[in-house]
């Protein structure tokens, strides 16, 4: 009897032992052998792995392993200094630096750690990694849709697609932010459902909150995200804000939705690498930046992309931010951006003193996507505008120094002013496609007159006014991407003939 209720109990206790559940975790331990500024020195944390979370002390502090060494770990800290000392103790976590991506960050400010910055409560239910692979070539789609900026002179020129790179380069205080600011707003009033994330790396807060208040005016803030890492923030902070953003993108673009980032700037974030790379003694090369600075910004950009119709077709597009010296664009991060990106938009100081905004120098100006990103009618329209802007421009130097033109220069000449002052755009000043043809074909056909005593600038509100009010179906037909031949265009060229008529009896009444 004893040796069956043994055996019972035996197999009751096995069985229990066998179901227990057993939670057990090991943890990867090391101390602080050093403090440096933004930077740590961890001895030990032989299993980190890079952009590993490390925590420190029980929570006095958290960093991001940067510098993977063989007895050693060198770390950046995401929440700065003044509470870290030597011989602290730091646990590795197993995570990597991730940030909240959902529904929920639309119309808000968040740091690049996902923590709200308007003071209003969030909650995210999903977690992306900051660092993420881009998207495979079979995994891509062509470039074929447009995504307006509301810029006659990009629309027509230098034309942006839906998954392209485009960067946005210029001296400082020559408009860079304001064209990627327009743009956003477009969004906005075209209803394009593109959603906006601007991501400021090292500015000022005050800069920051103006942008912001920018955005509300508008009524952009709707379908726009604000990621700031502000210029007293840490080195980490600033270094993982463009590739947060781009989580956070990545979010919506695998949802099948187009994303527009702004990166501004690429200019601080290249230098807060730098000074991380410095302090952490890694070999600096040209201008004291590290040797895989290219690899910096090429692994961010790459995840800028078209996908195919088998992954929801959604998109990224991304308008990097580079600030210049006196115009140079052969110094090293400009070079380096310029190689990585699909084209760029050169903004320079000379034309924005003159009054030309904005001050893009469509000579240095390009886009590799091209005609391949626009409508039929814009593509019909702008055909030769560069062309005839370079032939303008070549010819005012002549006059500079009281030369005497034929007939045929003279009208070159007449027709340059008249296209310069149709691309002369103010920072509130919003165009749809439509508008940008109609303004383009007017000047191409010479509508705007000088008989009438108005300047070329009136005139066009008043070509604008006059086809909303009497031919809204060929804006429309334009707009939807409906213009599939030529009768668009005879269209607007006899409407034309309306609009002048119209025009001097408005002048006359006006007199």
């Amino acid at each position: 009897m004893s040796d069956l209720v043994y055996t019972s109990l035996s197999a009751y206790l096995k069985e229990k032992i066998d179901s227990f559940p057993i939670s057990s975790k090991i943890y990867d331990y090391g101390t602080v052998k050093s403090c440096n500024s933004d930077v740590i020195i961890i001895k030990g944390l032989g299993r980190a792995k890079y952009g590993e979370i490390l925590e420190i002390e029980n929570g006095v502090a958290y960093a991001l392993a940067f510098d993977l060494k063989k007895d050693e770990v060198g770390a950046v800290l995401l929440d700065g200094e003044q509470a870290v000392e030597v011989g602290f103790m730091v646990k590795g976590t197993g995570r990597v630096a991730s940030v909240g991506v959902g529904e929920a960050l639309i119309g808000r400010v968040i740091d690049p750690l996902g923590r709200p910055l308007d003071e209003k409560p969030l909650m995210c239910r999903e977690l992306r990694p900051v660092e993420a692979k881009a998207p495979s070539i079979v995994d891509r789609a062509p470039v074929d849709t447009p995504l307006e900026t509301g810029i006659i002179s990009i629309d027509s020129m230098i034309p942006i697609g839906r998954g392209q790179r485009e960067l946005i380069i210029g001296d400082r205080q020559t408009g860079k932010t304001s064209i990627a600011l327009s743009t956003i707003i477009h969004q906005a009033k075209s209803n394009s459902g593109v959603i906006c994330i601007y991501c400021a790396i090292g500015q000022k807060k005050a800069n920051v909150m103006n942008v912001v208040s920018t955005l509300e005016k508008a009524g952009a803030m709707n379908n726009t995200i604000v990621m700031p890492a502000f210029s007293n923030d840490c080195a980490a902070l600033q270094y993982i804000a463009p590739y947060a953003a781009c989580a956070v993108g990545e979010y919506f673009m695998y949802k099948g939705k187009d994303v527009l980032i702004v990166f501004d700037d690429l200019s601080k974030h290249a230098a807060a690498y730098r000074m991380i790379s410095l302090l952490l003694r890694r070999p600096a090369g040209r201008e004291a930046y590290p040797g895989d600075i290219f690899y910096l910004h090429s692994r961010l950009l790459e995840r800028s992309a078209h996908l195919s119709k088998e992954l929801g077709g959604g998109s990224i597009t991304a308008l990097p931010v580079v600030e210049t010296m006196a115009g140079d664009i052969s110094a090293y991060i400009p070079t380096n951006v310029i190689s990585i990106t699909d084209g760029q938009i050169y903004l320079e100081t000379e034309l924005f003193n003159s009054g030309m905004r904005p001050a893009i120098n469509v000579g240095l100006s390009v886009s590799r996507v091209g005609k391949s990103a626009q409508y039929k009618a814009m593509k019909k329209t702008s055909g030769a505008l560069r062309l005839e802007i370079a032939q303008y421009r070549d010819l005012a130097v002549f006059t500079r120094f009281g030369a005497e033109l034929d007939s045929t220069s003279a009208a070159i000449l007449k027709k340059g002013e008249t296209i310069m002052e149709i691309i002369k755009q103010k920072a509130n000043d919003d165009y749809s496609t439509a508008q940008e043809v109609i303004l383009l074909l007017a000047a191409e056909k010479g509508v705007f007159s000088d008989k009438i005593g108005l300047s070329v600038n009136e005139q066009k509100y008043d070509l604008l006014e006059y086809f909303a009010k009497n031919e809204q179906k060929i804006l429309d037909m334009i707009n939807n991407g409906k213009d599939t031949d030529d009768i668009i265009l005879e269209k607007i060229k006899e409407a034309f003939a309306g609009f002048t008529a119209w025009e001097e009896e408005n002048h006359a009444e006006r007199r």
